[in-house]
């Protein structure tokens, strides 16, 4: 879709509007096929190709803020993995304060979902499924890897992710979290901030994890990266953290399309060891 084909959104700040507009200008080359797992304009999802693809599948979520953002923005990461044999995709999700916890996360597991059933028609094998995301897109990809109530659902196993690579994501609310104020998309249930928070529902073995924030960072992001890679390693799980020099919030993101830079020769690594 393009950016007048999409309903209005939460006014970004000023920083989020420059980040934005970057997206769309690196993403804006980017051949990709879009495809429907629900009715509303945000249950979609982008598919890039890979000319010789290995199998390999990436999901990969954005940010906002959980109010504001697009699959669009994403689409800028798709040349650094297709190169590499990657089948890459970038879903939409509902956002706040129209539509509050679970309904996001209900629309990340129909795009796993949609992912299962379709994938190997373009080139990836649903057995080597890979999740993803910046900031509230990791978050929701973090979610759906330690806790397999919301695959379930669908009755697909939390073992078809083979692991999950977030990027400055948030992994817990509440009290101690470090957030400034409770985020609208938890709506008005006090139970939310647990149910919502990936290191308040870790499950025994979870799957391998690459976490990854900028040493610029927004400081309570970087504190709760570190936290949840504890808690993996408690749990036994395969984690590798990854500082990223000098990376903002922002800055960290990008890093996630750039071939040399320093983060896509981790992703890349990671993938491999674990793709099964």
């Amino acid at each position: 879709m393009k950016l007048d084909d999409y309903p209005s959104q939460e006014p970004l700040s000023e920083a989020g509007q420059a980040y934005s507009a970057e997206c769309w200008r690196r993403s804006a080359s980017v051949a990709f096929e879009e495809f429907a797992f629900g009715a509303d304009p945000y249950q979609r999802v982008a598919v890039v190709r890979a000319p010789r693809p290995d199998g390999r599948v990436l999901l990969f979520w954005h940010g906002g803020g959980w109010t504001s953002g697009y699959k669009e923005w994403m689409l800028f990461m798709a040349p650094a993995f297709t190169d590499a044999g990657v089948t890459f995709l970038s879903a939409g999700y509902r956002l706040a304060p129209q539509h509050v916890f679970p309904a996001a996360v209900d629309d990340c597991v129909r795009a796993v979902d949609w992912v299962r059933r379709n994938v190997a028609t373009h080139g990836g094998d649903p057995q080597q499924l890979f999740i993803g995301g910046h900031s509230a897109g990791g978050h929701y990809a973090a979610l759906l890897a330690v806790d397999d109530a919301w695959l379930k659902d669908i009755g697909t196993p939390r073992s078809v992710v083979r692991g999950c690579l977030p990027i400055s994501a948030v992994f817990e609310f509440g009290a101690g979290s470090g957030l400034s104020m409770r985020p609208r998309f938890l709506g008005t249930d006090a139970a939310s901030e647990t149910r919502a928070s990936p290191l308040s529902r870790l499950l025994a073995a979870p799957p391998p994890f690459l976490i990854a924030y900028g040493t610029r960072d927004f400081p309570h992001l970087i504190a709760q990266g570190a936290r949840f890679a504890a808690a993996l390693r408690k749990l036994g799980a395969d984690v590798e953290e990854l500082p990223l020099a000098e990376r903002t919030h922002f800055t960290a993101s990008y890093a996630g399309g750039e071939s040399d830079g320093p983060w896509v020769p981790d992703a890349l690594a990671f993938m491999a060891k674990h793709r099964g």
